[in-house]
């Protein structure tokens, strides 16, 4: 597959076919996966692939209860989410059947292999994830170039400690994202629905826009 073709296809998939994805198609996604750019090559990413039915129905039930309250709070304004109901409508499909996805991929990271530069700012850090998500996205990338779907959520990330336990993840290593991946339903999307380059780039400073409007 053509690399723009497959970054501009990559959606999230919420309805997955049951048949297990094969361990070479597993060993070529992470072995392109690893190559994502990372703070002075410190390579803190570790998977965890969860086939285990009792273990994928433990996740789904810890998740659950967090997206029913995330849905709770788009019903009723306090999140805003900008999206469509239907893509809503898939979202809570693909809660109410997270232990049927085939596999649930946790990504983790070796907190001192992170080295977040924005910690004494007074917002939330954000920095450390830049030596994680390159390759999480890497990742969900090679899978769609073998014709596998993915979901990245990190509504599990709120529930750390029951997922370490779950899972005999060490002291020191973060959870970072939980992918939900299998061969998709349907087919995959023609084009994402995205913001326009024109209302996303600016030249010199944040107010001056670097490409002109093409609306008429």
């Amino acid at each position: 597959m053509e690399l723009t073709e497959a970054m501009r296809t990559t959606g999230t998939c919420r309805y997955f076919r049951p048949d297990p994805v094969p361990d070479d198609v597993l060993y070529q996604a992470f072995d392109h996966a690893r190559f994502g750019p990372q703070g002075g090559n410190r390579q803190p990413v570790r998977w965890v692939v969860v086939r285990d039915p009792a273990r994928k129905q433990a996740l789904q039930d810890l998740y659950l209860p967090l997206w029913k309250s995330y849905l709770a709070g788009i019903g009723d304004g306090t999140v805003n989410v900008g999206a469509l109901p239907k893509t809503v409508r898939d979202a809570d499909y693909f809660a109410e059947h997270f232990a049927q996805v085939p596999a649930i991929v946790v990504a983790c990271a070796e907190i001192d292999g992170l080295h977040p530069t924005d910690l004494d700012l007074d917002r939330l850090s954000i920095v450390g994830g830049a030596s994680v998500y390159p390759t999480v996205q890497n990742f969900c990338l090679a899978l769609r170039g073998l014709g596998i779907g993915s979901a990245l959520t990190t509504l599990l990330c709120q529930v750390e400690p029951q997922v370490r336990e779950l899972l005999a993840i060490p002291e020191g290593f973060a959870t970072a994202a939980h992918i939900g991946i299998g061969y998709p339903q349907q087919a995959f999307p023609v084009k994402l629905t995205r913001l326009p380059v024109e209302e996303i780039v600016a030249a010199e400073t944040f107010d001056q826009p670097f490409f002109a409007s093409t609306t008429v």
